[in-house]
């Protein structure tokens, strides 16, 4: 399935020197972990609080870029620099799940009309990931199968914040867009149980 994860290779070139750079200031892959999991505290909390200052709506779409560049940088300088550790896979995983629920909590905010849909969001974002760490369970390989994954909802819930920015009256379409989106990722959860398995077989 399309996934913007696909052009997760080529993003991770681009990000090279920056790599480089953090290695000779001797930062640590945990250390860029939890900055990430800091970060996207802000993120949420700057969010919530955007329909006071309708600027504050920016640092979603930036604020989620910045965020997806931690994550790729963090696993590139375990495996570069032989930092890899179970901590690490610990911190990469629950971190992952907190910052969404934390960036993403606010969208009931501002989807009023669309709770149910968002709260299911919340939590077919959740579930996308256990199936993804039911494949390291069952078969020693995290899946990240599925039209919806991290990097996916990244940009949806970006978009979405810079719509809100603009001005642009994207609550209205509000039930259509959780409805898709919601769909891709029962898609997403399907393919990562089923391949799961599959390589097990």
């Amino acid at each position: 399935m399309v996934s913007i994860y696909d052009i997760k290779p080529k993003f991770q070139q681009l990000l090279l020197p920056v790599l480089h750079l953090l290695h000779r200031t001797h930062i640590t892959a945990n250390q860029i972990t939890l900055t990430a999991i800091v970060f996207s505290l802000i993120i949420g909390f700057t969010f919530w609080h955007a329909d006071s200052n309708h600027w504050l709506f920016l640092v979603l779409p930036i604020g989620l870029f910045i965020r997806m560049a931690l994550n790729a940088l963090d696993g590139m300088m375990a495996r570069t620099y032989n930092q890899q550790s179970t901590l690490g896979e610990v911190l990469n995983e629950v971190g992952d799940i907190i910052s969404d629920w934390v960036i993403f909590f606010p969208l009931l905010k501002f989807f009023p009309e669309q709770l149910y849909l968002v709260v299911a969001f919340l939590c077919l974002s959740i579930l996308s990931e256990f199936a993804g760490l039911l494949g390291k369970v069952i078969a020693d390989e995290r899946r990240y199968d599925g039209p919806m994954g991290k990097s996916d909802r990244a940009f949806v819930v970006g978009a979405c914040g810079l719509a809100l920015f603009l001005g642009w009256p994207v609550a209205s379409y509000g039930f259509w867009i959780f409805l898709i989106v919601n769909s891709l990722l029962m898609m997403s959860i399907f393919f990562r149980i089923k391949r799961a398995l599959h390589s097990v077989v």
